[in-house]
């Protein structure tokens, strides 16, 4: 047989894929185990696409009649899934589940993809949207998203959206070492000191005891903003019910760690840090107002916590320790790297004004952002 030949009879031997659009929350939830085994084969997606995450998500924040997943399915398994939801405001779209309490979106794709389940998603993807946008906002840079636009066949733009400020998945040390100057290394490593001198113990808690932690955090989190200005949608019961729901799921899973520290035997700060293959990331804390109080530096506690996960999950040498969205000073404090997610926009011929539409308007609200920072900046000077 020539190798032509072989070639054609290797390609009529694939197996054919089918696609799927699921409206159903019921049948959303069946797909867990299908679902978590193609986040496994997915080296570049978050702990946002989940399916414990998202389906969590959806039972907090969906709208009946809403949702919108596209199933690639070969011989029956899972290869590619585009989670998500028909908004209609400010424009007709397809936008992704998660919305804005998830730092990253992305669909999923299997990693041994050779194009075609792309290419039967993207497809899928222009025959559903209809009269709407395909908005996927938060697109970490190399996600499984890229490979849909880039099969794309209408319209498309690609534009930046939140910065995210990235360190690599190293052990505190290492981190340590990155600092500035070797004094802020000998500040950094006597809080160390410090915070076992207070007796400052932790414990990743198991599967069982996550929701009732991650409740416990979320108490912490709002003792310690009393008084002060804080992201409102913390303290509301539908995202309290998300995270307690999620929380056990994704920590059996590998997913997630929720870390209790405690001093003189007493629960005095809770973190939640959720994993993936190649990422891991501090998503939320609280932390009683005491530790501040006896001079324990909680950002370096929760970054030496945070370091050890990623190191112990596997991401040590090739992942990233991401510290989300928010260019927090803090933060900076540690010479991360800024890197933007994607905004990645596709429309039909026909509806492509909608797409000049949302152009105009990230354009829009980006001077609206420049103009307020030069104005905080004149007003500091």
């Amino acid at each position: 047989m020539t190798a032509t030949c072989a070639a054609r009879t290797a390609t009529r031997t694939r197996p054919a894929l089918t696609t799927e659009l699921v409206t159903d929350e019921t049948a959303f939830a069946r797909l867990g185990p299908a679902w978590d085994r193609l986040h496994a084969r997915c080296a570049r997606a978050t702990p946002f696409q989940s399916h414990a995450w998202l389906h969590s998500w959806w039972l907090s924040y969906g709208r009946p009649g809403r949702l919108r997943l596209l199933l690639v399915r070969s011989d029956g398994e899972l290869v590619a899934v585009a989670p998500l939801m028909l908004a209609h405001r400010p424009l007709p779209a397809l936008v992704p589940l998660g919305g804005a309490i998830s730092d990253y979106t992305d669909l999923l794709l299997d990693d041994a993809d050779d194009g075609r389940a792309a290419r039967a998603l993207a497809d899928a993807l222009a025959d559903t949207a209809r009269g709407a946008l395909i908005d996927l906002r938060e697109v970490r840079p190399g996600g499984a998203a890229e490979r849909v636009y880039d099969r794309w066949r209408g319209p498309r733009r690609d534009i930046p959206d939140s910065v995210c400020l990235e360190l690599p998945a190293a052990p505190m040390d290492e981190l340590v070492s990155r600092l500035p100057s070797a004094k802020a290394q000998q500040r950094a490593r006597a809080k160390l000191r410090k915070l076992t001198a207070l007796g400052v113990e932790r414990r990743a808690v198991p599967a069982s005891e996550a929701g009732a932690a991650v409740d416990r955090l979320l108490e912490l989190h709002r003792l310690q903003w009393q008084g002060r200005k804080v992201t409102s949608e913390h303290l509301t019961a539908r995202f309290r019910a998300h995270l307690v729901r999620a929380a056990g799921p994704m920590v059996r899973a590998g997913n997630a760690v929720v870390t209790e520290f405690r001093m003189d035997g007493e629960v005095v700060a809770v973190d939640l840090t959720l994993l993936s293959a190649q990422l891991a990331g501090g998503y939320l804390y609280g932390a009683h107002p005491d530790l501040r109080r006896r001079k324990a530096d909680v950002a370096v506690m929760l970054l030496d916590a945070c370091a050890e996960h990623a190191v112990r999950a596997g991401a040590g040498g090739r992942g990233t320790l991401s510290l989300l969205r928010g260019d927090e000073p803090y933060k900076r404090h540690w010479r991360p790297e800024a890197v933007a997610n994607r905004r990645l926009l596709l429309a039909r011929r026909r509806t492509a004004p909608l797409l000049t539409a949302a152009l105009c308007d990230a354009a829009a609200r980006q001077r609206g952002r420049e103009v307020l920072r030069r104005w905080r900046e004149r007003d500091r000077d």
